[in-house]
């Protein structure tokens, strides 16, 4: 075969594949579908919170507490503030007037990590032992039990 012929054959055979990929390149079907999906999203949970107040609380006085968090969920949790709910003393200091504890809301802003047990919060609080006008003995050598809530 001569090379003019060889150069035609060559360039027929070029021109063929080029055609045929073109085609196919713009060859597809045409269709509509549809369909449905579906998954679990978790609960929400909360963590549990632990404050230790610094001992020597006496009337007029403010004491300081750290706070650790636990969080027994597989996602973490945000920690935004915490908030003192409520004040309970033993059984032998029943009278101690418990209304004369507070402690401002602490903004912790802190993520507990999933199943933490003892994640330490960045903030303290301060326990206030307000001074009132009246005799407060009702009081001395009582345990404090701290009730919080977060948010």
């Amino acid at each position: 075969m001569s090379n003019r012929n060889r150069t035609k054959t060559v360039a027929v055979i070029g021109a063929v594949v080029a055609a045929v990929v073109a085609v196919a390149a713009f060859a597809y079907w045409s269709g509509s579908g549809s369909g449905t999906g579906s998954g679990d999203v978790g609960t929400s949970s909360s963590v549990a919170l632990t404050g230790t107040v610094a001992p020597g609380s006496a009337p007029g006085t403010s004491q300081s507490v750290s706070f650790t968090a636990a969080n027994a969920s597989e996602s973490p949790i945000r920690v935004s503030n915490v908030h003192l709910v409520g004040v309970a003393v033993d059984g032998a200091h029943a009278a101690c007037e418990t209304a004369d504890f507070t402690m401002a809301d602490v903004t912790e802003n802190h993520q507990v990590p999933a199943e933490a047990t003892t994640e330490a919060l960045p903030n303290d609080g301060s326990l206030v032992y307000a001074n009132t006008s009246v005799s407060q003995d009702a009081c001395k050598g009582a345990t404090l039990t701290l009730t919080f809530s977060s948010s």
